[in-house]
């Protein structure tokens, strides 16, 4: 069964957003593998992180958020033999009754490398909301720049409407969604814009010069990415999407999609 969504499914972007990350950078990935060969090679780089700033994500995409209790007890001492053989006693500090287990992000980017020297070409990243917050906002912020002084293309995609975004330009439109190409050495950033009715986007992966460049089926992709999962079985589309709230219009587009509550 396909979403009933032309594009991005704002339903996958709570709790199913780590499985569906994970699986569209594979989607991409197994697309883009027969495009580039024999000269170039699409990887899965995967990296780890806590999410520190997890609590507005708490029954988003964290519903099971790992809580150890412990009943507080009485004071504790340590005691020990003082100066004159006077025996000392030391309160020691009260033992938390409750602790949280942070939360660990997988992270996944597609790396298209040479075959020649292995040499980094064009990443894709797809961002998560962990991305898009601060202190990994400023981190990956960091990364996108160490990438452009390597002249690596740069391809991002940004599904998810939660946090604050990557770029810093009064020339994006407030939409929900946005994905983005630097190029090596260029001085400006293709954007694609995208409303919540618009379908994804063909967009291009860049490769050295003089090779052309390929393209990138994101809407294709999603949807092999939703068919193979079976996301329909986990979805009740009477319910209200994850936040953050809709606007007027497109609570109105919604529903005449036939969604929400």
């Amino acid at each position: 069964m396909a979403s009933p969504f032309p594009g991005m499914d704002p339903y996958l972007e709570g709790d199913l957003w780590p499985d569906v990350h994970h699986r569209l950078a594979t989607q991409i990935s197994r697309q883009l593998a027969p495009k580039i060969e024999p000269k170039y090679v699409a990887r899965l780089e995967i990296s780890v992180m806590e999410d520190r700033t997890f609590e507005s994500e708490i029954g988003v995409m964290y519903p099971d958020v790992e809580v150890l209790r412990s009943l507080p007890g009485p004071p504790s001492y340590s005691s020990y033999w003082g100066e004159g053989g006077v025996m000392v006693a030391e309160p020691i500090a009260t033992i938390a009754p409750l602790t949280i287990r942070l939360p660990k992000v997988r992270l996944v980017s597609v790396e298209i490398r040479t075959v020649a020297h292995n040499e980094l070409v064009t990443c894709i990243e797809i961002l998560s909301p962990v991305n898009k917050r601060e202190p990994n906002l400023t981190q990956y912020r960091k990364k996108r720049e160490r990438l452009r002084q390597g002249e690596v293309h740069l391809l991002e995609i940004d599904l998810i409407r939660r946090g604050s975004r990557v770029w810093h330009s009064p020339k994006i439109p407030p939409v929900p969604y946005v994905i983005a190409l630097t190029r090596d050495v260029a001085e400006f950033m293709e954007v694609w814009p995208l409303n919540l009715a618009d379908p994804l986007p063909l967009v291009p992966v860049p490769l050295r010069i003089p090779d052309r460049e390929v393209p990138l089926d994101l809407a294709s992709a999603l949807k092999a990415v939703y068919e193979e999962a079976y996301y329909h079985l986990s979805i009740d589309y009477h319910q209200t999407p994850p936040p953050p709230v809709f606007s007027e219009k497109e609570l109105a587009w919604l529903k005449e999609l036939g969604v929400g509550s």
